[in-house]
């Protein structure tokens, strides 16, 4: 799996903790620096440990779909991608957000931003061996851009979480699609 695609991988899927960041250091101006960086490293690690799970569970089938195996790494990308558009727009519906200083509320999140990269992680395991080098780099990016997340909501708040979240929906259906060109061509 060439670094390009991992990295995209991994900046779509921290498209979720960035837009929660964003909220959280919109709702909460006066958090700590200990509070943000809990924060930023339960939802990397999250997003770190989830794909490990979900490559151990598409080792166990991948030999069953290795003739379509492009077309289901495109369909997860696809559904994973399609789901960030689609809750993109019921963050607007959101009034109340929860205390992020509160360490259930940051584990609460921490696994519902990262069940997406769970069926990311399946698709790992079925175009590459290299989860290690996966996994960092998704931790990593979704720890800074969790951590940079706060700053920018405490500065510039609700103005653009919702098209980040778009913009990572999309980046997961093109790298679907690239996966399946790749494959076809």
């Amino acid at each position: 799996m060439e670094l390009l695609s991992v990295i995209t991988i991994a900046v779509g899927l921290a498209m979720d903790t960035f837009a929660v960041s964003i909220v959280t250091g919109a709702a909460y101006k006066q958090l700590h620096i200990r509070h943000t960086l809990r924060m930023a490293g339960f939802f990397g690690g999250f997003q770190a440990f989830m794909p490990v799970v979900g490559y151990l569970v598409g080792l166990t089938v991948r030999q069953y779909i290795s003739n379509y195996d492009h077309w289901i790494a495109f369909g997860i990308l696809a559904a994973v991608g399609l789901k960030m558009i689609y809750e993109s727009f019921k963050i607007k519906e959101k009034r109340k957000t929860p205390n992020p200083a509160n360490l259930a509320v940051v584990l609460a999140l921490a696994v519902a931003t990262s069940i997406d990269a769970l069926a990311v992680g399946i698709t790992i395991s079925l175009i590459t061996h290299a989860i290690a080098l996966a996994v960092i780099i998704i931790g990593a990016v979704t720890f800074g851009l969790s951590f940079a997340g706060v700053y920018i909501g405490k500065k510039f708040g609700h103005f653009f979480e919702g098209g980040i979240e778009i913009i990572g929906g999309l980046v997961l259906i093109g790298l679907g699609l690239k996966i399946v060109i790749q494959h076809v061509a």
